[in-house]
């Protein structure tokens, strides 16, 4: 609590004084379009307490006030205009701002498509191609529902957790902070220390203490094709997010590869139209895997940082991604002040992307990816 009305006391007072825009204004982030990211809409968060990952949450009233808040301040593009504009270097004389949403969920075709049309809002959507008209959940919503089952069952032990991965051949590496493990916070250490192969093995040790049956969670479930022409139809871009959600720092630069060509094969198929757009998924790059995006022939790419490959810049647009809680002060409330530090990027400063983007990361990532297919070949 104390955390909460600290963080809104200097939000207010940043805005007030107008220090926030002038501190984004030194640090450059104003000169950028306003690119927002969300993942699952939903009618309401609470009924999905322990039931999804909370950050990758916002209901349909947040949204609208959001995207309200945004609409008085900017003028809203299309990823197409936004991406040309950038590519001509022309300036944004306008404060400019762009909707996407990540992932595919079902909720944002039943939700969010129809706030979109009401309020004339363009958009963007990134679809994983293999689960998209499937009715699995995502690999990394499926681990955290069965860790908060299972952590209960393990005494939220990390020595137990260890012991029963490895009956799957999986070995987990260095983690960092308290000792009593959490399901969020596990779930993070998994994907920052496991190839895809490695976490479905996971889900497979998980699934012997405990079970989570797919089609008890309809909102993580994510559209079909149907939904997603619709969308197009309705003048939403459309644009990949991987085969599989594979996070691709963590798979080999092979891999990485395939899923974003493969990716963009299938949606070019299915919609008959060209493919220009990519989100990294988890906002995870480095330069190879920016050069093999760039090799598949996407034109745009988009992160969830402030960090840009000078190489490729239009393939690593920055992005905010918003939740529920994103601009809630620490009475519950909707908070101008904070949404405005979002806006201007201050949490990106004050709280930056924990990701290694550098060329050490590209063959130290590359090398233990190989080294964990080895060893669960």
């Amino acid at each position: 609590m104390l955390k909460a009305f600290a963080k809104t006391g200097v939000a207010a007072v940043l805005g007030w004084t107008g220090a926030d825009r002038a501190v984004s204004s030194l640090a450059g982030t104003t000169r950028l379009p306003l690119v927002v990211g969300y993942h699952a809409v939903v009618e309401d968060v609470r009924a999905h307490v322990g039931r999804a990952i909370a950050p990758n949450l916002i209901s349909v009233n947040m949204l609208e006030r959001q995207l309200e808040w945004i609409g008085r301040r900017y003028r809203f593009m299309t990823l197409d205009d936004l991406g040309a504009q950038l590519e001509r270097g022309d300036p944004f004389e306008r404060p400019s701002a762009a909707v996407t949403f990540d992932d595919g969920y079902v909720g944002v075709y039943r939700h969010a498509l129809p706030l979109l049309k009401r309020m004339g809002i363009p958009a963007g959507v990134f679809i994983v191609t293999e689960l998209t008209g499937r009715s699995e959940l995502q690999v990394y919503d499926k681990i955290y529902l069965l860790l908060e089952k299972a952590l209960p069952l393990l005494g939220h032990s990390e020595m137990r957790l260890r012991q029963l991965v490895q009956t799957k051949n999986v070995s987990l590496g260095e983690r960092h902070g308290s000792r009593r493990l959490d399901a969020f916070s596990t779930m993070r250490w998994l994907l920052n220390t496991q190839t895809q192969k490695g976490l479905r093995r996971v889900i497979e040790a998980l699934e012997t203490v405990s079970e989570v049956r797919d089609s008890d969670y309809p909102d993580l479930q994510v559209m079909d094709w149907e939904m997603v022409r619709t969308m197009e139809a309705s003048g939403i871009t459309i644009g990949s997010h991987t085969q599989t959600h594979a996070l691709l720092t963590e798979e080999s630069l092979e891999r990485a590869a395939n899923q974003a060509v493969g990716s963009m094969y299938t949606l070019r198929d299915r919609l008959q139209r060209p493919i220009r757009h990519f989100a990294y998924p988890d906002g995870r790059f480095n330069p190879a895997v920016v050069s093999a995006v760039a090799r598949a022939g996407y034109r745009y790419g988009y992160g969830t940082c402030l960090r840009r490959d000078h190489r490729h810049p239009n393939l690593t647009i920055p992005r905010t991604l918003l939740w529920e809680r994103s601009c809630i002060d620490a009475r519950g409330r909707f908070s101008s002040s904070l949404m405005r530090c979002h806006a201007y990027r201050l949490t990106d400063l004050w709280a930056p992307c924990t990701h290694n983007h550098g060329d050490s990361a590209t063959s130290a990532a590359s090398q233990r990816s190989e080294a964990r297919q080895r060893q669960h070949a």
